[in-house]
């Protein structure tokens, strides 16, 4: 449990860097640092599909807000600070790499679930379902809905990234 404890400290920390740093690169970072933090909280906690979509969401968000203000900042140009963000960069690398293995050295092995609801899975998947892959039986028949909800999600975000990224429409400068 210290390690949710360790995460939150990390994403609150992340959180006060987003607000309170001057240029929009490090706080788009920042905020993109708190979103990695929750997914490695999902991976704890047991949760690997939410922990999956909230990465691709926060991969592709991060993606739109650099593309959004990365013509508008470029604080290593402009102010010289090339040492300390090298720095900084490096620590957030350590940490986020020391909670990550933290993290998912926890997880179970391969095949052997600890929880009930996937033993029940295993021995029950291929009779109530009639399905030969088994995997597909627990998304589309035991989770249907939940995959409805990460399927939306994740047509959202692309939609997202479509609309930053086109070219037709846009008025030049």
């Amino acid at each position: 449990m210290i390690e949710l404890h360790l995460l939150l400290l990390f994403m609150i920390v992340a959180a006060i860097i987003a607000v309170e740093v001057k240029d929009l690169i490090s706080s788009v970072v920042a905020v993109g640092a708190v979103g990695l933090g929750l997914s490695l909280i999902f991976l704890i906690l047991k949760a690997p599909d939410l922990a999956i979509t909230q990465l691709v969401v926060e991969i592709l968000c991060l993606i739109i807000l650099i593309r959004a203000t990365i013509k508008r900042d470029l604080p290593l140009i402009k102010s010289g600070r090339w040492h300390f963000n090298t720095f900084s960069t490096l620590l957030f690398i350590i940490i986020f790499l020391t909670l990550a293995y933290v993290s998912l050295k926890d997880l179970p092995a391969f095949g052997y679930p600890i929880l009930r609801v996937a033993a029940n899975y295993l021995k029950e998947g291929f009779i109530a379902t009639g399905a030969a892959n088994l995997v597909s039986s627990v998304v589309l028949d035991f989770r249907a809905y939940d995959t409805l909800g990460e399927a939306t999600v994740l047509f959202t975000a692309v939609m997202g990234v479509l609309v930053v990224m086109r070219r037709i429409g846009r008025k030049h400068e």
